[in-house]
């Protein structure tokens, strides 16, 4: 379910949809420790800086559709751009990040 604004980005409202239905795909958290540890919608951390080094730990998704985010969108942009330079063309970015999703989804949630 990717949205028209391009095939490397997914709406919040579109990724909540497919975690509801059961369908979550592997989630991508590329924040600092800290700010996954106040808030987070169950992603593995690996920070932005930490990616290039720790890329292998990623191979069992790397022929999947899966979702990276970050407190904005940026360093999960970033983070896409990476991982689909090196092989992971599934990569695909949380548009608007965690504030997108605290917004729109769960305004309780600590980002």
């Amino acid at each position: 379910m990717l949205n028209r604004a391009g095939a490397d980005e997914i709406t919040v409202q579109d990724l909540k949809k497919m975690m509801d239905s059961g369908d979550t795909p592997f989630l991508l958290d590329v924040r600092q420790v800290n700010e996954h540890q106040t808030g987070n919608i169950g992603g593995t951390l690996i920070t932005l800086n930490e990616l290039p080094v720790r890329i292998d730990e990623l191979a069992a998704h790397k022929d999947e559709k899966f979702v990276v985010y970050c407190r904005s969108g940026g360093r999960s942009g970033q983070a896409v751009q990476f991982l689909q330079a090196n092989g992971y063309p599934g990569a695909t970015n949380l548009q608007g990040g965690m504030l997108a999703w605290r917004k729109e989804i769960d305004s309780s949630l600590d980002v």
